[in-house]
């Protein structure tokens, strides 16, 4: 990415968070759209590591956890029966968030299975350093990645069926805080945030790779450079892992 001066990586980037697919920020940068997607693959790599290194040892009293959908390349209905579903058709972003600080703990980007699942689960409780109370929808793959995770330290409970009917899964978890508001809104935001994930859009992901670039690099905005409107800092310091506003040239790669 040293082909591009860092005023010019700066300008895609910030293109890029606030929404803009990537054709659209080819015309406002003047930046080609494979260069733009090399950056983004690279800047996606680089905030996941940020987040591996800094989104650790946390204390939450409430966590909520929920999936998002999109697709890549075509929807999963579209496939021919001798193409390989691995890595095009649908996938989901499996996200955890706290509900007070509202910083995104954990997410995974892949098929919604029951491996992706445990897989979520387990980075989530490596992060964690205590007992903690979650909250997911009924999915039903939450029930064992919970228990082979969490074990019996955890207070889990889930939302079922619309109206949601709550269940306690594990635990004694307290029934207000039972609850997936704050992870439904984070969805919206990435919709809004994100141009692949708007619904009937052209803009979609058209490889798994890009996907993963372009969740990372969200969160790793969303956690350390976005001020929360209600909290009236960024998520990451109101809890604790930053002590100042981060710039978009802090998410820049080497």
């Amino acid at each position: 990415m040293n082909i591009l001066k860092k005023e010019k990586r700066l300008h895609v980037l910030s293109a890029l968070v606030e929404g803009s697919s990537i054709r659209s920020t080819e015309r406002m940068t003047g930046v080609h759209r494979d260069t733009i997607l090399r950056f983004l693959v690279a800047a996606g790599e680089h905030c996941t590591q940020l987040l591996d290194e800094n989104v650790q040892d946390l204390h939450c009293q409430q966590i909520q956890a929920d999936e998002i959908w999109t697709f890549v390349c075509k929807k999963q209905k579209r496939i021919k029966e001798d193409e390989s579903d691995e890595v095009i058709g649908d996938q989901y972003v499996f996200v955890a968030m706290d509900a007070d600080t509202k910083l995104v703990l954990s997410f995974l980007v892949g098929k919604r299975t029951p491996a992706n699942a445990i897989r979520f689960m387990q980075d989530l409780e490596g992060r964690l350093s205590d007992r903690t109370q979650i909250t997911t929808d009924g999915l039903v793959d939450y029930l064992d990645a919970v228990e082979l995770a969490f074990g019996a330290d955890i207070d889990y409970a889930q939302l079922v069926g619309i109206p949601s009917e709550k269940f306690v899964i594990s635990g004694t978890p307290d029934q207000k805080d039972i609850s997936t508001t704050y992870i439904e809104r984070q969805n919206l935001t990435m919709r809004m945030r994100m141009r692949r994930f708007t619904r009937k859009t052209n803009g979609f992901s058209k490889k798994l790779q890009n996907l993963k670039a372009a969740v990372s690099l969200h969160f790793a905005h969303y956690n350390f450079c976005r001020v929360h409107q209600s909290l009236r800092v960024t998520p990451a310091m109101e809890a604790g892992l930053a002590d100042h506003v981060w710039g978009l040239g802090d998410l820049l790669p080497n």
